[in-house]
């Protein structure tokens, strides 16, 4: 396949990947997937090499757990510091049968996660998790949620443990024995640096807060009509559920955001005497004039004409 082009097709521009800190919408990283599946012919294409490793695949989170005492407190350590990876997956441990469940969740927006993701997502912590303990690390058991595949090769070669489908979620069961087991990249010392930079980034990651960028986002939008939520999420290179989450626990709302928007831009339109009221109308996004009227009266309390007169007067 012509990779570049696939990635392309996608809208994911290959010349950003090496950037670190870029996001793309979980819908566009669920299209991509969706695509290299059909055009290759191969459903199983997530696993076509489970025998590669790449130590930077979790950045600065892999490093910190690789520098953990053990795998427990390693993916207790991932768990922790996941949104440096992804602000589109969700990570637990979950009691197993002799072990836990390292069960893996992924949000796809406003599409359906094909399996291939969730596969390359299990597989890849997995071979980190192999990679960590140095050995041939054997899941009990792994779990899928989708119905059992026409072959079965790939899976066994994979992950090297029994497969069960149609189940509650995607994981793999590690034994509390490999949990505990002291890993041999262990170093106390740089764990605690770890920690400190991971926690750095994810206070970067958080800043500005997702309401102010959102609103940078949303004044660009409304020239183009009533902004959608998932649109702004996508600009801001998260996941509509994401985007959702970070705006409650910030106290808000993207139809709250929308209306203050809307208002501080009104009240710097109205003074402004060139334009007239049908183009606030349209550069606030509003698909008719009376919807104006009535967010005028809910904001200031009289219809924009009246409320102009005011402002241009004092």
């Amino acid at each position: 396949m012509d990779v570049p082009a696939l990635f392309l097709e996608a809208g994911i521009d290959p010349s950003a990947l090496d950037d670190a800190d870029r996001r793309w919408p979980t819908e566009t990283v669920n299209c991509l997937w969706s695509m290299a599946a059909r055009r290759s012919g191969n459903p199983a294409i997530a696993l076509a090499n489970p025998q590669a490793v790449d130590p930077g695949h979790y950045g600065v989170v892999g490093y910190a757990m690789m520098s953990s005492s053990n795998l427990l407190t390693g993916l207790e350590r991932l768990i922790r510091y996941l949104g440096l990876v992804s602000d589109a997956a969700s990570i637990s441990l979950v009691p197993g049968d002799g072990g836990r469940f390292v069960r893996i969740d992924l949000f796809g927006g406003s599409t359906a996660v094909p399996r291939q993701r969730s596969e390359y997502a299990m597989l890849t912590l997995l071979k980190y998790c192999r990679w960590m303990t140095g050995r041939s690390l054997r899941p009990h058991s792994v779990w899928f949620t989708y119905p059992v595949p026409e072959d079965m090769r790939p899976y066994d070669e994979a992950f090297q443990a029994p497969s069960a489908f149609e189940q509650e979620f995607n994981g793999f069961c590690v034994s509390d024995q490999d949990l505990l087991s002291k890993l041999p990249t262990a170093i106390p010392q740089l764990a605690e640096l770890h920690d400190r930079v991971a926690l750095a980034a994810l206070d970067k990651l958080k800043s500005p807060r997702a309401a102010y960028k959102a609103q940078e986002a949303i004044l660009k939008r409304l020239q183009d009509g009533e902004p959608r939520r998932a649109d702004v999420a996508g600009d801001l290179m998260l996941s509509d559920h994401t985007f959702k989450r970070r705006l409650v626990e910030e106290g808000t709302s993207f139809s709250e955001l929308v209306d203050a928007t809307r208002r501080e831009l009104a009240q710097q339109y109205l003074t402004q005497t060139n334009l007239g009221l049908m183009e606030i109308v349209y550069l606030l996004g509003y698909s008719d004039q009376s919807n104006f009227f009535r967010a005028c009266m809910r904001w200031f309390g009289e219809p924009p004409g009246k409320y102009r007169s005011h402002a241009n007067a004092s």
